[in-house]
């Protein structure tokens, strides 16, 4: 996938129009019309004000990288005592069947919370 194509998706995802997209870049509609046809390619300044309005790296936006989250999300507390960086390293430290485990129960927990 292109940059044009995930600022597309992102933009539907947001649930907002180019029009909204251009206006907070300061930009026209034709602008971003052009970035998500690759038409053209934003520069670097606008690049990080479009990874901020979304909410994801400047990596996710090139393709570089699958994870949307900025770097960031990593210090979110989840309970008082945990933030998502301690549960990756905690879980980086667990044997595969355990991290195996894991992953079934988060499923578990996805599924039954449908």
């Amino acid at each position: 996938m292109n940059i044009g194509e995930t600022i597309t998706r992102l933009r539907f995802e947001k649930g907002i129009y180019q029009k909204e997209l251009a206006s907070y870049l300061n930009l026209s509609v034709g602008t971003i019309s052009n970035y998500e046809q690759g038409i053209h390619y934003p520069d670097l300044n606008t690049l990080c004000k479009i990874a901020d309005f979304f909410g994801v790296t400047t990596d996710y936006l090139l393709g570089r990288t699958s994870h949307r989250y900025a770097p960031e999300t990593l210090n979110l507390s989840l309970t008082d005592t945990y933030t998502v960086s301690d549960m990756v390293n905690t879980t980086l430290e667990l044997s595969p069947q355990n991290v195996n485990s894991i992953i079934s129960y988060l499923q578990y927990l996805r599924n039954s919370e449908l």
